[in-house]
């Protein structure tokens, strides 16, 4: 059998005023470009639903591009990827008291663990089962987040190596995360990966060596192959967003366009105004369009009278505020030939001169990850290649 399999697709037939088109060969060049930068296999994170990509169908793309596994966040993204059909190594490191160790154990996902507490309940979920489990430990070496702080590092490798002894788990990764991976030359990045490296020769002198050691995100896997072990995490990189923008894109493809319909096409006359409080009057007779998609949909309210979308190669500006399903665009007094019934490019890869989701972010003071996993409510996505 397979590693995975494919199961339904999530997009429909039915033509959708909110669109996502996903690239799966933007997918693939790019855990390519990682493979090559970094030197090491690749982590492919699908966590947050792929990036607001779709996690089944990145993960599968990912996978045949030869990524090593696939790395969430939670058991109920690992969960749901196993209910797609997929089979290939997954992990999962954040947990909650009330994660379901249980399910995870059943369906061979890996659990990283930040705590003896958490080790125990997943030995317990194991002894249950009449299974092994197969466990990581998450180093916390300066990020401040989720893993095993210094302080309590001992009693984690020791309550490892027991468990490991008694068989009620193997230990596959030691893994930390880089608080200043997108600043490369930043000594802390260092580090970090040299404590990561005490860590494992600490587990390896006890009798409980990891299989796999990993550390770098994907600026790191981009600009510091040095610091890469056995897998790199690639997430933001994979989607063919650069993680460091000022070094460049390293030849990634950005793999989401995202477009949406023209509801309507109108004359407004000067002095009108235009959506909630009037925050626009039109300052001459002029046409305008209403764009059917709003905030629910994921694009950001703090983008009005800013955003700027493209329509057949030209970028139109949006007026007054964007609203929960819809926003307005201002075409000039002929229209521009826009007519009901025309797509609008809300971002896409900029190479025909549209709008970028870091144009985005940086009009809305954020980041492309925030842009790119908060498209939700009702976008379809539809998957080429």
């Amino acid at each position: 059998m397979s590693r995975h399999r494919s199961s339904r697709p999530s997009t429909t037939d039915v033509p959708s005023a909110v669109e996502a088109v996903v690239d799966l060969g933007a997918i693939a060049h790019n855990v390519g470009v990682v493979r090559q930068r970094s030197r090491a296999g690749v982590v492919a994170v699908v966590k947050a639903d792929g990036y607001g990509h779709g996690a089944p169908q990145v993960a599968r793309a990912a996978l045949d591009a030869g990524a090593a596994e696939l790395g969430v966040a939670t058991v109920s993204e690992a969960l749901a990827l196993r209910r797609a059909g997929i089979t290939a190594p997954v992990i999962a490191w954040l947990h909650t008291p009330t994660t379901d160790f249980t399910a995870a154990v059943a369906a061979g996902v890996e659990v990283v663990v930040s705590s003896a507490r958490q080790l125990a309940q997943v030995a317990t979920a194991a002894a249950r089962l009449g299974v092994t489990a197969t466990v990581g430990v998450k180093a916390d070496t300066g990020m401040g987040r989720s893993g095993v702080t210094p302080a309590d590092w001992a009693e984690l490798r020791d309550a490892v190596v027991g468990s490991t002894a008694a068989g009620s788990v193997v230990l596959r990764t030691a893994m930390t995360h880089l608080a200043r991976g997108d600043e490369p030359h930043h000594p802390l990045n260092d580090r970090q990966v040299a404590c990561l490296d005490a860590r494992v020769a600490e587990l390896s002198h006890a009798g409980a060596p990891p299989q796999v050691v990993h550390a770098s995100n994907s600026a790191a896997a981009l600009t510091r192959p040095d610091l890469s072990r056995d897998l790199v995490r690639a997430g933001i990189a994979i989607y063919g967003r650069t993680p460091v923008p000022e070094f460049g894109d390293f030849g990634l493809i950005p793999a989401l366009t995202l477009t949406a319909e023209i509801a309507l096409v109108k004359k407004i006359a000067a002095g009108d105004g235009v959506s909630y409080n009037h925050t626009w009057i039109a300052p001459r007779d002029t046409t305008v369009a209403v764009v059917a998609c709003g905030y629910a949909d994921g694009v950001p309210r703090a983008l009005s009278n800013t955003l700027t979308v493209a329509i057949d190669g030209r970028r139109f500006t949006s007026v007054g505020r964007i609203c929960m399903d819809q926003f307005v665009i201002d075409l000039g007094p002929d229209s521009a030939g826009v007519t009901e019934g025309d797509r609008a490019v809300l971002f896409g890869t900029g190479t025909a001169g549209e709008p970028t989701a870091l144009d985005w972010a940086r009009c809305a003071g954020t980041i492309d990850y925030e842009i790119l996993s908060g498209i939700r409510g009702r976008v379809v996505r539809r998957y080429v290649s």
